[in-house]
């Protein structure tokens, strides 16, 4: 079968299919339309004005890494005449954010551009490693999104950035879409399916930061294969504690979808944005000013706006380190002109059912119990047949359960933390909360061994 060429300049081989379009490009025009497409999303939402001062949250891994590169060579090409800084937020995990900090300093230096690093020992006298140690896995992910969170405003506000973008992708916002669907948690849906977050609202300090999602639209793998033909240089290790986050179930569901249908990560996309436009004060993009303020509030402190899981989308796990060896593979056999054989994976022929419990009738249609060995495993038998069920009249019913039922909660109100002065709506801001449980349980004064006195 003769090669695929590429079907926007007509000329070079194909070598890359895309799973957004389902499209055969050459390497350079890949390059190109990824590069075009990212264009298309920052003018048509005006997410920059020209001289705007934008700090990039660089952790290392392939999102930030390709979204740095794209911005500076957007920024070039179309002379936007954005000031672009590098703002990194060290989280105290050895042997993953120290090696991981390493490639920022190298795309740093690459790139020409500066660099701040902030890290939590220095903003809240605990690292992560620490706090692990301290909660013992339970809630990790919760802690180090909500001062991941804090710590990129804060950071902001040392450069003297009001601007911070991302390198959240489509996947990302898809499994955004999914937990929140799972956890019943539809009044977060405006905030995660939003290409730009945050509020002005209060001035003054990090609390008026704006935050914005330039590879909103773009997918993981297409990321993966734009960092490996431009020769991006960037760390691919899953974070330690993230098989612990609720947000690898998402992960699982989505890669699953994609598998079967790659359409799919967009459709789940579009699909949140509808919805959270219908929820009332969600705060999606079709909402009032009013009402985002007010989703803000409610969201401003959760734990999905960043950290180990959920806020650059850097743990790709094992199918992104196999589609990275996938393509070092089909570039090795290009240059040595070989070919390279492609079997789909056996299916299952096994199609026997082992339900455990199964529902047998009798004569007359009678329901019998599900048995198993022939022993009767209902868990719900009744002893008796003349068993009543107490039941209420209306009269006797509360009068005014409905009228409570319908009375519509109380609005949350932006304000500042009155110990650190970040956004919150409470008086005390979530991560003041959970530093004070964990000091708390730290030892006030060390042991100390001393010399023996005379």
């Amino acid at each position: 079968m003769p090669p695929h060429p590429c079907e926007t300049c007509h000329t070079s081989r194909a070598q890359i299919l895309r799973p957004s379009t389902g499209t055969r490009l050459c390497a350079p025009c890949f390059t190109l339309a990824f590069e075009t497409e990212t264009a298309a999303t920052i003018t048509s939402s005006q997410l920059f004005h020209p001289g705007e001062r934008i700090a990039i949250g660089a952790s290392g891994g392939k999102d930030s890494t390709v979204l740095a590169s794209v911005l500076q060579t957007l920024n070039a090409r179309y002379a936007w005449g954005l000031e672009l800084v590098l703002l990194s937020i060290d989280e105290g995990i050895a042997g993953y954010r120290d090696h991981s900090l390493e490639a920022v300093k190298r795309n740093a230096e690459v790139l020409g551009l500066p660099l701040k690093i902030l890290g939590y020992e220095e903003l809240y006298g605990w690292s992560m490693d620490e706090v692990v140690a301290q909660v013992v896995r339970k809630g990790n992910c919760t802690y180090c999104g909500v001062f991941r969170r804090q710590a990129l405003d804060r950071g902001a506000a040392a450069l003297g950035v009001r601007h911070v973008v991302t390198g959240h992708n489509a996947d990302d916002v898809a499994e955004t879409v999914v937990m929140n669907l799972l956890r019943g948690d539809l009044a977060r849906l405006g905030r995660g399916t939003s290409l730009v977050t945050g509020t002005g609202g209060l001035e003054g300090g990090f609390a008026s930061v704006k935050r914005s999602k330039p590879l909103m639209w773009a997918y993981e793998k297409e990321i993966v294969m734009y960092a490996h033909h431009m020769r991006l240089d960037y760390f691919s290790t899953e974070c330690i504690y993230s098989p612990e986050a609720f947000r690898g179930s998402a992960r699982t569901l989505i890669k699953n979808l994609e598998r079967i249908r790659p359409e799919s990560i967009l459709d789940v996309v579009r699909s949140g944005i509808d919805m959270a436009r219908l929820v009332p004060g969600a705060g999606g993009e079709g909402g009032s000013r009013s009402r985002r303020v007010e989703a803000m509030s409610r969201d401003v402190e959760d734990d999905t706006g960043g950290g180990c899981s959920g806020g650059n989308g850097e743990d790709a796990g094992g199918e992104m380190a196999r589609v990275e060896e996938t393509l070092r593979l089909n570039e090795r056999a290009d240059e040595e002109g070989t070919e390279t054989e492609i079997r789909l994976p056996a299916k299952a022929t096994n199609g026997q059912r082992h339900d455990r419990d199964v529902v047998h009738t009798g004569p007359a249609g009678k329901v019998l119990s599900p048995t198993v060995n022939g022993q009767n495993h209902d868990r719900h038998r009744h002893t008796s047949n003349n068993a009543t069920v107490p039941h209420r009249t209306k009269q006797e019913k509360k009068p005014n359960c409905k009228a409570a039922s319908d009375a519509a909660p109380p609005r949350q109100r932006l304000g500042q933390c009155e110990r650190c002065g970040y956004l919150s709506s409470q008086a005390v801001c979530k991560a003041c909360m959970l530093l004070e449980g964990l000091n708390k349980a730290r030892p006030r004064t060390g042991i100390e061994v001393g010399g023996a006195g005379g």
